[in-house]
Parts: C-alpha cells; sequence; structure tokens
C-alpha cells in the first residue's frame, strides 16, 4: 500500500502580492475625473498650446501667416522690450531682498512671547496681502500725488518740498518698490513665522547653555533650518516680480519714460493696444521662461549652500 506523504502534493503558484498587482483604472474613477480633465484641457492645456502656436505667426493683412522664430528675434532689436527687462531686473535686485529681510524681522517680532495681542498684530500685518490690487494701487496713487497728497503734506510738514513721485522715472521706481513692499512683507512675514514656531524650544535652551548670543542663534542655528522657507518666499516674490502689471499699470502705466515699464505691462499694450498677438504670444513666452531659468537658478544655488 503507498503511503502519500506532503511531498506528493501538487504546489499552487505563488500568488503575488495585492501591492505588486497591476491594477486596471476602473470606469468610476473615470466618470469622476473626466470633467475636470476636460475643462483642464479646453481652459489650459488648449491655451497655452495656442499661444505656442501663435507666437511663431503674425497677421498680414488680415491672414495668419507663419514667420517661425521671427517675433523672439524682434525683442532683441526691441529697445521697449529690453527696457522693461532692465526695470524689472531693478525692482527684483532691491525690492526682493529688502521685502525678505523686512518680513523676516517682522515674523521674530510676532514670534517672541513678550508681545501682547499676538494674534492681532499678525492680522493687522497679514491684511495687506488680501487687498485688491487695483484697490491699493489706487490708494497709494492717491497717496503720492505732487499737489495735495498725504505723503507730500507730511514732508512739507518737516519743510521737506514736494516730490514728483509718480511722474520722475527715479522716484516712480521708489515708489512702485515701496508700494509692493507693503503689500508683500506681512505675507511672507506669516510663511516665515510658521517655519520659526516650527522649530522646537529645546533647539534655543541648548544655544543658550552654549554660551551662544541672541544674534548668533538666529545666524547659525534658527536661520540655516529656516533655509527652506526663505528660499519658497524668494522664488515665489521673483515670479511675482516678472510677472508685475497691476501696481505699475494702475501708478504710472508703465512711465514715466518706460520707467517703470514691465513685461507684462509692454505684452498688454502690444496685445490688446497695438493688436499684435503674435509678438505679445512671444513676449508671454519668454517671461515664462525666464520665470523658469531664474526659479530653478536660485533652487540650485540654495541647494549647493545647504550642501556646503
Amino acid at each position: 500500500m503507498a503511503v502519500h506523504t506532503t511531498h506528493d502534493r501538487p504546489v499552487a503558484p505563488a500568488r503575488a502580492p495585492a501591492a505588486t498587482r497591476r491594477r486596471r483604472p476602473r470606469p468610476v474613477a473615470w466618470i469622476f475625473a473626466g470633467p475636470a480633465a476636460a475643462l483642464f484641457a479646453l481652459f489650459f492645456v488648449y491655451p497655452l498650446g495656442a499661444s505656442l502656436l501663435q507666437s511663431f505667426t503674425t497677421e498680414d493683412t488680415g491672414a495668419t501667416r507663419w514667420v517661425g522664430l521671427d517675433q523672439y528675434r524682434r525683442m532683441i532689436h526691441d529697445p521697449a522690450f529690453v527696457e522693461s527687462l532692465l526695470n524689472t531686473g531693478i525692482i527684483l535686485v532691491v525690492q526682493v531682498p529688502v521685502m525678505i529681510g523686512l518680513a523676516l524681522v517682522l515674523a521674530v517680532l510676532l514670534n517672541q512671547s513678550w508681545l501682547r495681542f499676538r494674534g492681532t498684530w499678525r492680522a493687522v500685518h497679514f491684511l495687506p496681502a488680501v487687498t485688491t490690487l487695483v484697490a491699493y494701487a489706487v490708494v497709494f496713487q492717491v497717496l503720492l500725488k505732487t499737489d495735495g497728497g498725504l505723503v507730500n503734506q507730511m514732508l512739507g510738514a518737516i519743510g521737506i518740498g514736494p516730490i514728483d513721485w509718480l511722474n520722475s522715472p527715479t522716484w516712480a521706481r521708489v515708489s512702485l518698490i515701496a508700494s509692493l513692499t507693503w503689500r508683500w512683507t506681512g505675507y511672507n512675514a506669516v510663511i516665515l513665522l510658521a517655519g520659526l514656531q516650527a522649530i522646537g524650544k529645546e533647539q534655543y535652551e541648548a544655544a543658550d547653555i552654549d554660551g551662544s548670543g541672541t544674534l548668533s542663534t538666529y545666524t547659525r542655528v534658527i536661520l540655516p533650518q529656516l533655509r527652506p522657507i526663505v528660499l519658497f518666499c524668494v522664488i515665489t516674490s521673483t515670479i511675482g516680480t516678472l510677472q508685475l502689471f497691476d501696481e505699475n499699470y494702475v501708478l504710472t502705466r508703465g512711465g514715466p519714460d518706460d520707467a517703470t515699464l514691465t513685461p507684462v505691462v509692454y505684452l498688454y499694450k502690444v496685445g490688446f493696444q497695438q493688436l499684435d498677438f503674435g509678438y505679445a504670444a512671444a513676449i508671454a513666452w519668454v517671461v515664462v521662461a525666464l520665470i523658469a531659468a531664474i526659479s530653478a537658478l536660485q533652487y540650485v544655488a540654495f541647494g549647493r549652500e545647504r550642501r556646503r
């Protein structure tokens, strides 16, 4: 009589783990995602593709004609576009570091335990960020009037003559930088404040035990940990500066003498005043490329500094 052992039993093939099995997308998921995907394609993907194609064309006697890279070559010899880039560079180099520095100081002050009504102060400093762009630009336009403006009235009270804030190239840039700093300093301060509150109190105590002063604690212990938050604020501020339109258009219309002209304001004038949509589309894509390139450079520089 044959005796069967467990070794004689056929072994069933091992089933693949559930996580490694290939799952087929369920129709229900496509049904729910379909409307959103269709709207995304219709109002985002299609306009992007259409504008990119339009940047290689021009309108010639009512007919669209393919011109290749001519619109992009045209920018190199366009003094107004070059001037808009220089203006944006000046605003970027001056306004962003000043604003981030003020925001950092403000965040440190708002984080102090001895400060009373901290919630109220945080809300007050964040309020400019939720103000309508056009509304606050109009307010600054009224404040900075040469004749009868509140700023010049206050300066006159201390013996300083009226300053032509919005009609002088230099002072127009100063006015634009001041308005941007007023609006966005509190916004960045709240973001930096969140980063400060994520740092444990034990690190302050350890630095105090080691004999580190207040300034040394912030520069050697706190700021290195805030570097990712600072990078975020710098990149978002850079993107906002390169897309600058509302403030300078309302305040100065890009003047005087193109002193506050930015690429987006110039894009608006080319597209909607001169009706040169092909060239306007090319300007828009150059702005996109500049934003991507500068943001990437900032990120690489931050990563290099972090690896040291």
